[in-house]
């Protein structure tokens, strides 16, 4: 009852544009159990199997101390999909800044104990095309990228220093760049100074990064994501030291398309009455520039339908 009521309150809370359903407005679904049967369950809503030989499932290992999605969590669903966890090296200094760092990374983090790793880049990048961009014509991302199938995206939601917040979006575009390729994403594709570059440029990059990968599996029919809304801190899974959230866990969303999944959760967090230390870190960074961006270029929808499958779980 409690989460029924909760859901109903925060639909209420919705800011209007969220609520505005087209004829092809694409589904989120969500669930308000951070479990792994709730992550399956919200899997299965979505009617998108991941199918293929190699599927990929792209997840932040994060560094150590930080809000990463743990093992316990996602091992289930890692494994009934057949999955090998990828990821790509950082351009900055931390654990995560060599392939053989890493490695031991994802193991100290358990995740080689649920499947296989591949840091994609570890034998360096290739380049994909991006099309209608407006600041990059080409995306770097790990040259193993090419070895799969299908592409699973499992993030986790939270604020982000530079970018306001992370999720699919950027899971898809600085989390499957290169070492090489987040430099060039931060730059804002000018090769410049990935800290000095401008800020907006910067967020219109990642929009462009992502609608490659997704133009890459197969216009995006080769693709699914899913968002963890837990540990909700104001700082990235890249920060060893992340603020302690101030707001409570909200649940797993889902959905074919990656843009609504994004703000979907945005919505959410906006509709909440304890969110205020995670909005104002996304708007201190003009964080839903990103969101405006993919429309700008053609990339998804942030029209969607929100269907709450929690009563089907009773």
């Amino acid at each position: 009852m409690k989460r029924a009521l909760c859901f109903l309150l925060l639909m209420a809370l919705f800011p209007l544009y969220a609520l505005a359903e087209t004829a092809d407005a694409p589904a989120v679904y969500m669930t308000s159990r951070i479990t792994p049967e709730g992550l399956m369950a919200v899997y299965e809503a979505l009617g998108r199997e991941a199918q293929g030989e190699n599927v990929a499932v792209k997840i932040s290992t994060g560094e150590t101390g930080s809000n990463y999605l743990r093992p316990e969590l996602i091992g289930e669903f890692v494994q009934a999909i057949g999955g090998t966890i990828v990821e790509c090296n950082t351009a900055y200094g931390g654990q995560r800044a060599s392939t053989a760092m890493h490695y031991q990374l994802a193991e100290d983090h358990g995740y080689t104990a649920i499947a296989d790793v591949d840091i994609m880049d570890e034998n360096g990048s290739m380049t994909l095309p991006v099309t209608g961009g407006t600041v990059l014509t080409e995306n770097y991302v790990g040259v193993n990228l090419q070895n799969y199938d299908f592409l699973v995206v499992l993030s986790h939601f939270k604020g982000h220093s530079m970018a306001g917040f992370g999720g699919a979006i950027k899971n898809l575009s600085i989390g499957c760049a290169s070492s090489e390729g987040k430099a060039w994403i931060h730059s804002g594709g000018t090769g410049g100074s990935m800290w000095g570059g401008e800020q907006d440029a910067f967020l219109e990059a990642m929009a462009e990064a992502a609608k490659s990968v997704v133009d890459y599996f197969g216009d995006g029919e080769r693709a699914l994501y899913i968002n963890v809304m837990n540990r909700l801190s104001v700082d990235c899974d890249c920060d060893g030291s992340p603020a302690e959230p101030d707001m409570h866990d909200i649940g797993i969303l889902a959905s074919v398309d990656p843009v609504a999944l994004d703000q979907a959760c945005i919505d959410l967090v906006y509709a909440a009455q304890d969110g205020g230390s995670l909005i104002q870190r996304i708007e201190s960074r003009n964080g839903l520039h990103t969101l405006e961006h993919t429309q700008t270029i053609g990339f998804g929808s942030r029209a969607y339908t929100l269907v709450n499958i929690d009563d089907g779980l009773d």
